[in-house]
C-alpha cells in the first residue's frame, strides 16, 4: 500500500514504528488513515522480525481525532455513518483469535505483538480509543487528552464506555466521558490511564528504550501468550479458570525453545537470544474455557 498519511520503520532489534503522518493537520483521522493504519499493523504483526510495535504521531501531536472536514460531512444528517466506516476490503489485523476482538480497534488485542502508544502530544477523540486498546501507554509531559464527543453532541465512541471504566474505574471514566474536558498527561497518569509520563526532551528516547528493551529481552512466544491471557481473562472473569489455563500454558511453553534459551541465559548470567517467531504463529489457547 502507498503510504500517504502514515509512515513505517523497523529498527535493528525489531521495533516497528507506526506513525500518523499529517503533521500540518494535527495527524487528524480520515478513512485513508484507517486503511493505512490497519494495513501497517497487519504488516508488522505478520513480520517475524518485528517484536514490538510503537504507535505515535509525526511532529508534536499524536492525533487530534477526526478531521474537521470529515466531521462537517455528517452535519447534514443524511449520511449513513455505519456504512461509511465499514472496514470491508481493509486489512484485518488481530482477527481470528476471539469474536469479541473482531471490531474496530479491539483487534489490537488480537495482535501477536505488544503494542505501545507513545502519545507525543495532543490526543483527542478516536485517538483516545486507539491508545486505550494498546497494551502500554506513555505520554509526553503536558500532553492534552480529551474524548471531546460530549461537546460535539456525540456519544462515547469506539468502545470507550466499556474500556475506560476497566482502565481507570467508573468514577474517572464518567468524568472523562461526560465532561469531554481536557485531561493533562499528569492527571491521566494518576487516573491509571498511562504507564508513565516523560519530559519533552527525554520522551522519544525513553519510549524507544522501553520498546527496545522488550524486543531484546522478552520471548516473542511468551509475550504473545501473556497478551492472550490478559485480554481473555478480562472477557471471562473466572480466576479459577485463569489458574488452570496458566498451568496448561506453562506446560506448553516449557516445550518451546524459548524456555530452554531463557533458563540457559539465566544460569549463564547473560541475555537470552530468543529467535523470531514464525509468521502466522498463534498460541494454542490464551483464553479461559
Amino acid at each position: 500500500m502507498e503510504l500517504k498519511v502514515t509512515s513505517y520503520h523497523v529498527d535493528d532489534l525489531g521495533v516497528a514504528s507506526v506513525k500518523f503522518n499529517r503533521p500540518g493537520r494535527g495527524n487528524s483521522w480520515t478513512k485513508r488513515t484507517l486503511a493505512e493504519f490497519r494495513w501497517l499493523m497487519q504488516t508488522a504483526d505478520d513480520d517475524p522480525a518485528v517484536r514490538v510495535i510503537v504507535v505515535s504521531g509525526e511532529g508534536k501531536q499524536f492525533c487530534v481525532g477526526a478531521d474537521y472536514a470529515a466531521l462537517d460531512h455528517y452535519t447534514a444528517g443524511d449520511k449513513n455513518y455505519v456504512a461509511s466506516v465499514d472496514p470491508q476490503g481493509l486489512a484485518r489485523p488481530g482477527h481470528g483469535v476471539r469474536p469479541e476482538y473482531e471490531h474496530e480497534l479491539v483487534w489490537l488485542w488480537g495482535m501477536r505483538k505488544p503494542v505501545i502508544a507513545a502519545i507525543n502530544g495532543a490526543c483527542a477523540g478516536i485517538a483516545v480509543a486507539i491508545a486505550a486498546f494498546c497494551d502500554l501507554r506513555y505520554a509526553v509531559a503536558g500532553a492534552k487528552l480529551t474524548t471531546a464527543a460530549a461537546r460535539l453532541g456525540l456519544p462515547a465512541e469506539y468502545g470507550l464506555s466499556w474500556v475506560l471504566p476497566r482502565l481507570v474505574g467508573m468514577t474517572a471514566a464518567a468524568d472523562i466521558l461526560l465532561t469531554g474536558r481536557i485531561v493533562l498527561a499528569e492527571e491521566a497518569l494518576r487516573m491509571g490511564f498511562l504507564n508513565a509520563v516523560f519530559g519533552v526532551a527525554e520522551f522519544e528516547s525513553r519510549t524507544t528504550e522501553i520498546a527496545r528493551s522488550m524486543a531484546k529481552t522478552v520471548s516473542p512466544i511468551a509475550a504473545m501468550t501473556t497478551k492472550r491471557q490478559l485480554y481473555a481473562d478480562l472477557m471471562n472473569g473466572d480466576v479459577g479458570a485463569s489458574v488452570e489455563v496458566s498451568k496448561r500454558l506453562i506446560g506448553e511453553l516449557q516445550r518451546h525453545p524459548d524456555f530452554r534459551e531463557g533458563v540457559h541465559a539465566l544460569m549463564a548470567r547473560q541475555d537470552a537470544a530468543f529467535a523470531p517467531s514464525p509468521a502466522g504463529l498463534q498460541s494454542e489457547s490464551g483464553s479461559s474455557p
